[in-house]
């Protein structure tokens, strides 16, 4: 029982798994910054690549690009890296080890992997860095502190636990096709997000019979002073709504029409959604009662409504509906408006299941990492 294997593995392996100290099996190599940075930033198309954390997204495997780049000078005080190592964030979203696809230069914010190649396989080992394994090592070595990043003394004291190389590859290689399938899903939903744009904008711009109307013509402001502590005790029949959607139930409903809540501060600040009747809403919340047009046709409108022009603070971003009720926008008869909404709601039905797809691949990654490591 006390046997060092993990509780899923493919059935030709029965070999014990090996443990070791991070430091006893891989060299880690923080970077470093030539300073002050701004002096050595560069647009020359001879320039290195400076790699930043910023570059990459943290669903992201390899790196394949950067922002900026730095002069030759520049790059003699920093860190250089190659096609096909391993770096790894040790601030902001720490833990995080990618597979570089180009050459360049890292910062302190990053470590370098080497020398790892006798004991382990490249994606095998990236796989289990990212893995929640070594990622709750991190959080339980780091405890007491507020960790905003993670010394190369922590990493290297990681307990690590692996078996031989062609247990190694078989893993990175099954773990790879599901990644594939992920990467394949979210392009499909960006495809599909990016012709409901294009199409949007088809539709009003090829439209001759429209009135052009204030926003504040055309539908409703409806006010809200619900906040969390109202719904922390509350089980009623009615549900409210936050910036996630549904978030609780609440005892007295506000609106009794399908209206929209745009998302007034915070992250994802201007998206909206279309809410049923008889719901409540956040005070973080903007609602809107179409008067002039479908709710699926007010929602086409305010998805090609421009709310970072209405955006004010620096620390938490707001918009309000005083500032921008006054957009001008594009009225078509209610019939057209129909006939749009039916093609909307099917392309909505059709993103909408590929990101339920897209969630049930990421829980089977998730459920599947802690699961084939230990």
């Amino acid at each position: 029982d006390n046997l060092l294997v993990p509780k899923l593995r493919f059935g030709e392996f029965k070999d014990e798994w090996n443990e070791n100290k991070f430091k006893n099996l891989i060299t880690l190599n923080r970077g470093s910054s030539p300073r002050p940075i701004q002096n050595y930033i560069t647009k020359d198309i001879k320039g290195i690549n400076w790699i930043k954390i910023g570059d990459i997204a943290e669903s992201e495997k390899y790196v394949t690009k950067t922002e900026e780049k730095i002069t030759i000078e520049g790059s003699k005080k920093s860190r250089p890296v190659k096609i096909g190592e391993i770096i790894l964030s040790n601030s902001m979203s720490y833990g995080k080890a990618y597979i570089l696809k180009i050459d360049g230069c890292i910062h302190d914010g990053w470590f370098v992997l080497r020398n790892f190649e006798k004991t382990f396989n490249k994606d095998y080992l990236c796989f289990l860095l990212n893995s929640e394994i070594i990622q709750k090592q991190y959080r339980s070595l780091a405890a007491g502190g507020v960790v905003s990043n993670i010394s190369s003394e922590l990493v290297n004291s990681v307990i690590m636990k692996y078996p031989s190389k062609k247990e190694q590859e078989k893993i990175a290689n099954f773990l790879s096709l599901l990644d594939q399938k992920i990467e394949m899903q979210n392009k499909k939903i960006e495809t599909l997000k990016i012709y409901k744009t294009g199409l949007i904008k088809q539709i009003l711009n090829s439209s001759k019979n429209f009135k052009s109307k204030k926003l504040q013509t055309i539908c409703k402001n409806l006010l809200s002073n619900i906040t969390l502590s109202d719904i922390e005790n509350d089980t009623g029949t009615y549900k409210i709504y936050g910036a996630t959607g549904i978030i609780g139930n609440i005892s007295n409903y506000m609106v009794d029409n399908t209206y929209i809540s745009i998302i007034k501060d915070g992250a994802g600040v201007g998206k909206s959604f279309i809410c049923e009747s008889f719901s409540s809403f956040l005070s973080t919340l903007i609602g809107l009662i179409p008067q002039d047009c479908t709710v699926e046709y007010l929602k086409i409108i305010l998805e090609n409504i421009n709310f970072y022009k209405y955006i004010v603070g620096s620390s938490i971003p707001h918009i309000y509906f005083k500032d921008f009720k006054n957009e001008i926008v594009k009225i078509i008869p209610y019939e057209e408006q129909l006939k749009i909404s039916k093609i909307f709601n099917t392309i909505n039905l059709k993103i909408n299941l590929s990101e339920q797809k897209l969630k049930i691949l990421q829980k089977m990654k998730k459920s599947l990492l802690q699961q084939m490591f230990i």
